[in-house]
């Protein structure tokens, strides 16, 4: 069977490599890359988590230099990913990220931390209650980025106003969410309620439990959802200690990614083939179905963002196993 190449929306590293270090090199990255590959991942957009002004710029020049130099880069990366800073630092809302390092909306900001970068960056994740999110929301659409909801306590106005502005997807729906939360007037139901949001989904059986996913995909029904990985380092990697960001993180026996000695996520180990066939194997979607999430829907999310910033953009097609294995050439 032969498909357009897979897209992830969001990744923060792969096999060993943390795409968040300002250390980052081509050689890295094609290796990081290469494993992707492997997945039939050919289309990425290396994410960048919450830091300070002065490490964001340190990181993205990195992640920017090394995509142009790098061999895989120019043909697998159109742009990047920022999450955040401009999120919730509330408990629970802000996930893994520093919350120290969160700022209100900025579109100045934004502008200085993207103006010399040779890729751009095609998806913003915010939340959307931020003073000022509303400006930054249409300055970012205005230039060509995608914005996305995450890390978000915005109820349903907020969450309306939000989409109105420009807001196209949820990013990760279903996490970064304290407990409790009220049973119909919480973040959650805000947005799957919102027809003209797109929403991601970590398929790996950790962020969300299988029936719970299988009801949020319904929900918000398969052409509007996006199998994304927030995979760290630790994707296609054994199992121990990695860095994130500047964190120490630990792959546990059990696949998960956490803070060590909590048990607050921070990112996953998934790998995004795993995913088509986590949602096959749940019998929460048939292969086509699975497969047009991680490739064509996202595909289609990214096509005004590229057209717009005038990026000719195509996905290689990618051949499978009746078993949802990437089929190599010798195969």
């Amino acid at each position: 069977m032969q498909t357009p190449g897979l897209t992830d929306l969001q990744v923060n590293g792969y096999a060993g490599i943390d795409f968040n270090d300002a250390g980052l090199t081509a050689a890295a990255l094609d290796h990081a890359l290469q494993a992707m590959a492997a997945a039939n991942v050919t289309t990425c957009l290396p994410t960048l988590i919450t830091a300070g002004e002065a490490t964001l710029q340190a990181r993205l020049h990195a992640l920017d230099e090394a995509v142009a130099t790098s061999r895989l880069g120019p043909a697998m990366v159109p742009g990047f990913h920022l999450e955040g800073p401009f999120l919730n630092p509330a408990s629970g809302y802000a996930g893994c990220h520093p919350p120290a390092a969160m700022v209100p909306p900025d579109p100045a900001l934004l502008d200085r931390l993207t103006r010399t970068l040779r890729r751009p960056v095609l998806l913003l994740t915010l939340a959307p209650e931020g003073d000022n999110a509303l400006a930054l929301i249409a300055h970012a659409v205005a230039s060509g980025t995608i914005v996305a909801m995450g890390h978000t306590a915005a109820d349903l106005v907020t969450t309306g106003q939000a989409v109105r502005a420009g807001v196209a997807l949820s990013t990760h729906l279903g996490n970064a969410l304290p407990q409790p939360q009220p049973k119909f007037l919480n973040p959650l139901i805000a947005q799957l309620a919102q027809d003209a949001l797109s929403a991601s989904f970590i398929a790996d059986g950790i962020h969300i439990p299988q029936h719970a996913l299988k009801v949020l995909l319904r929900a918000k029904t398969y052409p509007r959802c996006i199998l994304v990985t927030d995979a760290t380092a630790a994707a296609a990697a054994p199992s121990g200690l990695y860095r994130f960001a500047g964190m120490t993180i630990e792959h546990a026996a059990d696949g998960s990614v956490r803070v060590p000695g909590t048990t607050a996520l921070a990112g996953s180990a998934l790998c995004l083939d795993q995913a088509v066939r986590n949602l096959v194997a749940w019998q929460i979607a048939d292969a086509p179905t699975a497969l047009a999430m991680a490739s064509t829907q996202p595909n289609a999310l990214l096509a005004p963002a590229l057209a717009r910033r005038g990026i000719a953009w195509s996905t290689a097609p990618v051949r499978w196993t009746a078993d949802l294995r990437p089929r190599r050439s010798r195969d």
